[in-house]
């Protein structure tokens, strides 16, 4: 579960440069895109980890966001076990910045269960593969401090640290993150932070 006792500030992250690879899956995992009902199975992804207050609310959210385009859904892509049960969500969709869009990662998540197995490595790859297939680098990412080993995921696939590059509405808020971000990863991943970060 996510420590939110962690407190919340704005992470920015860019990845500019970035090869296809295969997304390595243990067996009986596969990843698919939308299914119709998926917003349920998300919902509940969500609710479990403190996102939203309930799963309406979260069901919610997920239709007027992403089942707006059907040319869309095959940007939504869900992870299943082997008894063909969602266990974990990752989306490519696009976000503002300036008078432009840009590419941008969306609500990785993998249910507590199965986390640590390289799964939300293998979501990511997926979806990072898209934008690379499409010419559609870079992409951003928006994040915080308390889901500080996924920055580390993003870091590991090429995406930085950005001081005061941002995209949609957020506030950068650099200097505050790196400084929580110190406190939970070890010293040697601190310096690997420090050196990515790039205006």
């Amino acid at each position: 579960m996510l420590d939110r006792t962690i407190p919340f500030y704005n992470t920015i992250m860019k990845c500019s440069e970035y090869s296809p690879g295969r997304a390595e899956l243990l067996d009986g995992f596969s990843i698919v895109p939308y299914r119709r009902g998926y917003e349920k199975e998300w919902a509940r992804l969500e609710c479990a980890i403190g996102d939203f207050g309930s799963l309406d609310e979260a069901e919610k959210y997920f239709i007027q966001t992403y089942l707006q385009d059907p040319k869309q859904f095959g940007n939504i892509l869900f992870l299943l076990n082997g008894e063909r049960e969602v266990v974990g969500s990752c989306i490519a969709w696009r976000d503002s910045r300036g008078k432009r869009s840009v590419s941008s990662l969306h609500w990785l998540v993998v249910r507590e269960k199965y986390q640590g197995m390289g799964l939300g490595r293998a979501l990511c790859t997926a979806v990072m593969n898209i934008y690379a297939e499409r010419g559609a680098l870079p992409v951003y990412i928006h994040t915080q401090p308390w889901s500080w080993k996924a920055v580390l995921l993003y870091l590991s696939l090429g995406f930085r640290l950005q001081k005061t590059d941002t995209f949609s509405r957020y506030e950068n808020e650099y200097a505050k993150a790196l400084a929580e971000l110190r406190k939970f990863v070890s010293g040697e991943r601190y310096e690997m932070l420090l050196r990515s970060a790039e205006d």
